[in-house]
């Protein structure tokens, strides 16, 4: 087939908007009649959940360049249907002008209530104080900038407190602890 590659892209992008740009009126009946008019229909599910396979283990492996034709290259040697040439050539380009507009998106619908954008802290000695042994004794002084995840173009909200240096390791502990305990879900 002379427009492989093209047809192949368009497939691509149509399931992209669908799955991943919530553009749900976007059905297999319009793809197959808008792509593959000429192909059968087991042939159009054929090609179409290859294409699916394709996004799927792209995404979900969130790969950049090195790693695509690595797998790109599997693909082509597979015995059962391999991926030909053009149609590689039309995952690459894909993949090059929607990874990071899918990543985005996915993020956006897997986020929920509002985001920390930024941190902003200092430290401090206090110079004055009504007990003598509160000088000198350093505080945290914390800035905030949290978004609202829904409403993009929403003000950000500016939260500020102070945390002794006791109540500091706590949260620095936690922290730790949060870490530490995304990557044993990491590595599972």
């Amino acid at each position: 087939m002379a427009d492989d590659s093209k047809s192949f892209l368009a497939l691509l992008n149509g399931l992209a908007r669908r799955n991943y740009y919530g553009q749900s009126e976007i059905t297999d009946e319009f793809l197959k009649e808008q792509i593959y008019p000429e192909t059968s229909q087991e042939d159009f599910e054929h090609i179409q959940t290859r294409c699916k396979g394709l996004l799927k283990s792209m995404v979900l492996g969130d790969m950049d360049m090195t790693q695509l034709e690595a797998f790109l290259t599997a693909q082509c040697k597979k015995r059962d249907a391999p991926l030909t040439e053009e149609q590689a050539s039309a995952v690459r380009k894909f993949w090059k002008l929607n990874k990071s507009k899918i990543h985005e998106s996915i993020v956006s619908q897997t986020m929920w209530g509002n985001r920390l954008e930024k941190i902003l802290w200092r430290i401090d000695l206090k110079s004055q104080s009504r007990h003598v042994n509160q000088i000198n004794a350093p505080s945290a002084i914390m800035e905030l900038h949290i978004g609202d995840n829904l409403q993009k173009d929403k003000a950000v909200d500016v939260v500020r407190f102070e945390m002794d240096d006791d109540r500091l390791s706590k949260v620095l502990a936690s922290m730790q602890e949060i870490e530490e305990q995304i990557n044993q879900y990491i590595q599972k």
